[in-house]
């Protein structure tokens, strides 16, 4: 990471069709293959394949009640969050920070501005998401952000190439879930 990454402040905008081909790029480095193992968030050694396709993230951005957030420094594509308004809740997800833009609080920023937006702009109670069990360190990660295990659980889709090749056969989802009303820090 240069200095600029660690001092021009990020800026965040809704994601166009436009941005679907840098979008990808950015997810797919993030979680995939030997880019991504030069952050922390790779899932390089549980999954292989793609993370997302370009069909997928034109559906986020066309879908009523969803927001594709994008982060930018200096013009330049940086990290992106996905928001879904889902009733009394937001949902949060396809979250990448450019693997050498880890480890320096972009990501907190990122999800700080994502509950923010979904608290006053959409005006609900808890944000979402769901994460791979195996995920430990990333857990932790959610948990010291006020996020709480759930024990729901549900399969990994095994044999949908659209959301990777598992590695091993364990793979499952947790939601985690934060109550805004409990603990925002805003």
């Amino acid at each position: 990471m240069d200095i600029s990454e660690r001092t021009a402040q990020p800026t965040f905008r809704t994601a166009t069709p436009a941005d679907v081909p840098a979008v990808v790029a950015l997810v797919e480095s993030a979680y995939r293959g030997d880019e991504s193992r030069a952050g922390w968030t790779t899932e390089a050694d549980i999954l292989e394949g793609q993370r997302t396709d370009p069909e997928g993230v034109v559906e986020v951005i066309e879908k009523p009640g969803s927001r594709l957030v994008l982060v930018e420094r200096e013009g330049e594509l940086i990290a992106c969050c996905h928001l879904e308004r889902r009733g009394n809740h937001a949902y949060f997800g396809m979250f990448a920070v450019r693997p050498t833009a880890q480890g320096g609080g972009l990501g907190k920023t990122v999800l700080a501005e994502a509950e923010r937006f979904a608290a006053e702009e959409w005006d609900v109670a808890q944000m979402h998401m769901t994460v791979i069990t195996a995920r430990a360190d990333l857990i932790a990660w959610y948990e010291r952000r006020g996020y709480a295990r759930t024990g729901q659980t549900h399969p990994f889709p095994y044999g949908d190439e659209r959301f990777g090749v598992p590695q091993r056969d364990d793979l499952e989802f947790e939601l985690l879930v934060k109550d805004f009303a409990n603990g925002r820090n805003h």
